[in-house]
């Protein structure tokens, strides 16, 4: 049974010389900072790319987008990119759903939340944050990717966000107040696991009105 079975392959590795810091990847990165720097500056062209030539306020979202974002952003990187992780993963004590069930998650998610939620169509902030916020725990519950899902996510909230008509959230995960940030964001991931989605609402309502402040809208 697939279940059963032990990962093997780039996925389940880690680069030699890496100090296991670094994932098996394809161009040979040892460095974590340098692999950080890789993976953020692909992130911005693949991004950039699919807002002007792929992405419009039409775009319903499914799982097979979803898998192709990932493949886009990562493919020169991880040979495993875009695929769905065969690895178990769990931080903290907390365990992601087992990777034999993915497909099947992904699948359901696709039929029912994206369906009904994407694309995002215009409306108040607070239900359009709702709609995202909704979308974001569903997709991090399932932790589809051996790498990137929070990223994937956020890529996909700021997809949602701007068919609703509104400005990409500013997440200040960067810079000053970076960490409270980011704490503020766990735990509101956290609340949304257990579809609790108003702390994570008001995140991306925050999000979406400091990226209008930013831009000048």
């Amino acid at each position: 049974m697939a279940r059963y079975q032990t990962p093997a392959g780039p996925e389940a590795e880690f680069e030699p010389g890496s100090h296991k810091r670094v994932l098996r990847n394809l161009l040979g990165i040892t460095s974590k900072v340098v692999m950080d720097r890789v993976e953020a500056e692909a992130l911005v062209a693949t991004s950039t790319y699919y807002y002007q030539h792929v992405l419009e306020g039409t775009t319903r979202i499914d799982a097979a987008l979803i898998r192709r974002m990932h493949r886009d952003w990562l493919g020169d990187i991880y040979a495993w990119a875009g695929e769905y992780r065969t690895v178990e993963v769990s931080k903290d004590g907390f365990y992601w759903p087992p990777a034999y069930l993915i497909s099947d998650h992904m699948e359901k998610f696709s039929r029912n939340t994206l369906k009904e939620l994407t694309p995002c169509r215009p409306g108040e902030i607070i239900d359009v944050c709702r709609s995202i916020a909704i979308v974001h725990a569903e997709l991090l519950l399932i932790h589809p990717f051996r790498e990137g899902n929070g990223r994937l996510a956020r890529w996909i909230a700021d997809v949602m966000a701007l068919q609703a008509g509104y400005a990409m959230p500013s997440y200040r995960f960067q810079g000053r107040g970076a960490r409270a940030a980011r704490a503020q964001y766990l735990v509101a991931v956290t609340q949304g696991y257990y579809r609790n989605y108003d702390l994570l609402s008001r995140f991306f309502e925050d999000a979406i009105r400091r990226g209008e402040m930013d831009s000048g809208a």
